[in-house]
């Protein structure tokens, strides 16, 4: 009987992101008295089938509850942290927002910047999301509806693989070295990697951190914040070596990640590039970015390789859920709005708008993606699961590990200057 899965290192910080969310509650007249309950709903769906999906829940919903509007708003994924901790801190936050969960989620909850649904989310929503709610519960209260799973690993053309001679997706560091330098004599970019965002490249960490430390050493840091582990440092230097074989694009450093196609994600659409570690999103980005637009006919999946010596189970994944969470001031119709997404076809109309996993066990035969059927796959016999580093650690932390990678890889640091950072930047918590 495997180990249960485990959304976070710690019951207390579980958690999730995406992008959504709406206007301050301010803004927001009494329904109920013949007046207009007005949310503003703050997406990141920047391809036409998102901001369709988007535009056509919330037209529902108006719908169905007469007296609400709901006005959109588009704000760019790698922006959406920023401007949204400047509305709450300025008071000017939305009803609905993205919540990244861990340490995020954490931190918003102490400043009383979150909506307890603890009492509001309804029996069918529970029934349907199950074990992945727990991704938005603090110390046994919700604070956030989840809309999908997201685990990451490595995506890969298969059409790149076959021509490079390789004949099975790698299963350990070793093997993806060699099927590095394989693809390297095809004249592609073995592996795509937008480090100009930075958290992409702080990716590669967070997994040689997967595989380098214990479940139980996951589970500590997340409360204690403590990087003394012998892990920690090893994961650095494990992938260290791993990028000294130049593994990645050229110009990887100034590289977005989804961003067109000169992007990450990009490179790997019109087959420019053969492998990107992402997140289970990817599929949809990548099939925006093909040249007709449509999903990349060749695209597989695998997980993480196993690192030799590493404490942490091979089968273990890492990545986010995607949700809501509702200001502490929204109105009741802002929980009865998450709720509604989460209806089965609601769910399915999501996971085929955005090529992704719902959330809803009810809804997940709709996927048939086969990248995303191989992730799914995958997380059902996941031994364990945890959230992106630094959502787990938290916005400060998190941050501050995000730049010590990218340092590392520019030459401008070393495997103990992302320990040394980290533990700086949360002694100052």
């Amino acid at each position: 009987m495997r180990a249960s899965r485990t959304w976070a290192a710690s019951a207390a910080v579980l958690a999730g992101a995406l992008a959504l969310a709406a206007c301050s509650g301010g803004d927001t007249g009494d329904g109920g008295d013949g007046g207009t309950v007005q949310m503003t709903f703050w997406h990141n769906a920047t391809t036409d089938d998102g901001k369709k999906f988007q535009e056509d829940v919330a037209a529902a919903f108006e719908d169905a509850n007469p007296g609400v509007e709901i006005t959109l708003q588009v704000v760019q994924n790698e922006e959406m942290d920023g401007k949204l901790q400047t509305a709450l801190n300025g008071g000017d936050a939305p009803d609905i927002f993205m919540a990244r969960g861990g340490g995020k989620l954490a931190d918003m909850v102490a400043a009383g910047q979150i909506m307890d649904l603890t009492d509001l989310v309804d029996d069918a929503s529970r029934e349907a999301l199950g074990g992945s709610l727990d991704a938005y519960t603090i110390d046994g209260k919700v604070y956030g509806m989840p809309t999908a799973v997201l685990p990451g690993g490595i995506f890969y053309s298969k059409d790149l693989f076959e021509a490079a001679g390789i004949e099975s997706t790698p299963t350990t560091v070793d093997q993806l070295v060699d099927a590095v330098e394989k693809l390297k004599g095809t004249g592609v970019a073995p592996i795509a990697l937008g480090g100009k965002d930075a958290w992409p490249a702080a990716h590669w960490y967070y997994f040689f951190a997967l595989r380098a430390c214990s479940q139980e050493t996951l589970e500590k840091v997340a409360v204690e914040r403590t990087f003394d582990d012998p892990c920690w440092l090893e994961a650095g230097q494990a992938f260290e070596e791993f990028a000294g074989v130049e593994p990645f694009n050229e110009g990887f450093l100034t590289t977005t990640a989804q961003q067109g196609a000169g992007s990450s994600a990009g490179l790997v659409a019109n087959h420019q590039a053969a492998m990107e570690l992402m997140g289970a999103w990817n599929p949809g980005v990548i099939g925006g970015l093909t040249p007709d637009g449509e999903p990349l006919a060749d695209l597989g999946w695998f997980p993480f390789p196993e690192v030799e010596g590493g404490q942490g189970d091979p089968t273990a994944m890492m990545g986010g859920i995607d949700g809501l969470s509702c200001h502490v001031d929204a109105p009741p119709e802002c929980a009865e709005f998450l709720n509604f997404l989460i209806l089965k076809e609601n769910q399915e109309d999501f996971a085929e708008a955005f090529v992704s996993l719902p959330a809803s066990k009810d809804a997940q035969d709709v996927v048939t993606d086969p990248a995303l059927k191989d992730i799914l796959a995958a997380y059902d016999d996941a031994a364990y699961v945890t959230v992106w580093l630094d959502t787990l650690f938290g916005q400060n932390v998190g941050n501050a590990l995000n730049t010590a990678v990218v340092e590392m890889l520019a030459g401008q640091g070393d495997a103990q200057s992302i320990v040394d950072t980290v533990t700086a930047a949360a002694a100052k918590e």
